[in-house]
């Protein structure tokens, strides 16, 4: 049986993914290009469906699966893990195992071309391991 988990925004994920101790995943990804996705839509493209997939995870989700998701996040947290519904809290989060049985997704070179690809008009090439490098924030952080 399918189950439908929500999206709920980068703000619920902070609450435990912000700590320096844990890898202060929100901190770099606020930071990065994806936090920022929105920003770069110029004119008519904030409106545009076509340029809102890729933008905004509001923009490819079902709305109906919306819980405290907004659009000015950008590419947040659950564009690439999934809806957070189902696996954010810490007994589940503790368990890579039940993260994944409730919703959780590991992002793969395939989740990262879902957006990255010659659909957008903007595309000069995607090289996973670069960029993937470019956003890492692993779980606790690597010490620098």
């Amino acid at each position: 049986m399918a189950q439908d988990y929500e999206y709920i925004g980068a703000a619920k994920c902070k609450m435990c993914h912000n700590k320096p101790a844990t890898g202060a995943q929100y901190k770099i990804w606020s930071q990065g290009p994806h936090a920022k996705a929105i920003e770069s839509l110029k004119g008519d493209e904030v409106d545009d469906p076509k340029c809102l997939k890729c933008h905004s995870t509001v923009g490819h989700v079902d709305e109906d699966l919306i819980a405290t998701l907004k659009v000015s996040e950008g590419v947040s947290c659950e564009s690439c893990h999934g809806p957070g519904s189902g696996y954010k809290t810490n007994s589940i989060m503790k368990s890579q195992e039940k993260s994944l049985a409730n919703g959780l997704i590991l992002p793969t070179e395939q989740v990262c071309k879902t957006c990255h690809n010659e659909e957008s008009p903007h595309y000069k090439g995607f090289d996973y391991k670069e960029y993937v490098a470019k956003i890492s924030h692993p779980v606790p952080a690597d010490d620098e």
